[in-house]
């Protein structure tokens, strides 16, 4: 049991940093807060990753709700989730390609006096991606210890997110561009590692699904 929980809190810790991929935000965070004073900086950090882990909690407890809402099945949701996860891993392979997007995330940032719940919080750490991975690991979820597990890998992942946006003037200076474009595309092959693997859980279980082969005997039947 104790080695359940700590592989679900691992496994969360690694589906949920590459999508949070805080070393980039660091650099997002640098631009928009740009002649603001450090102890601003450090409450728009504070404030965002507050944000961030309540985000993803509540689309964690209400995952089931709204799987049972939209008759989402636990294999569509891994399935979608996983493509989802996919294409962000394979945008992150190429950096550039995001720079547009990025841009205009900048430019409507400096407009605003917080920025901590959006850009910051949505969508730069816990935007589609996180929220689709969040609510397929209700699935992991039998019992409440589960759920706990879950949320104690989230915490982590926002306690490392802090750190880094609270220390973003030395982590970008220290890691430069290539660094930070090595470290997106390690983060991305991860991420389309997990993506992938999402996919094949979520092909597995429709494959397996008595109601699915329930139909194809029922269409090999009707062939004959």
């Amino acid at each position: 049991m104790v080695v359940h929980l700590i592989n679900l809190t691992l496994g969360t810790i690694v589906a949920l940093l590459p999508i949070a991929n805080p070393f980039s935000t660091a650099a997002l965070f640098l631009s928009i807060t740009e002649g603001d004073s450090r102890e601003k900086r450090r409450r728009q950090a504070f404030k965002g990753c507050v944000y961030m882990f309540f985000i993803l909690v509540s689309f964690l407890l209400a995952g089931r709700l709204i799987m049972e809402f939209f008759g989402i099945s636990i294999s569509g949701l891994r399935i979608a989730g996983g493509l989802m996860v996919a294409r962000i891993g394979l945008v992150m392979l190429k950096p550039k390609e995001d720079e547009v997007k990025t841009e205009e995330v900048e430019s409507e940032a400096l407009e605003k006096d917080d920025i901590s719940f959006t850009p910051l919080a949505m969508p730069s750490m816990s935007g589609p991606g996180a929220i689709a991975v969040t609510i397929g690991l209700t699935t992991q979820t039998k019992y409440l210890l589960d759920f706990v597990a879950i949320v104690m890998g989230i915490f982590i992942v926002t306690v490392v997110c802090w750190l880094v946006l609270r220390a973003s003037t030395r982590v970008v200076g220290f890691l430069g561009v290539t660094g930070m474009n090595a470290l997106c595309r390690i983060m991305g092959f991860l991420l389309l590692c997990v993506g992938i693997q999402f996919i094949v859980n979520g092909i597995t279980g429709a494959v397996t699904d008595p109601q699915f082969i329930e139909m194809l005997v029922e269409v090999f039947q009707s062939v004959k």
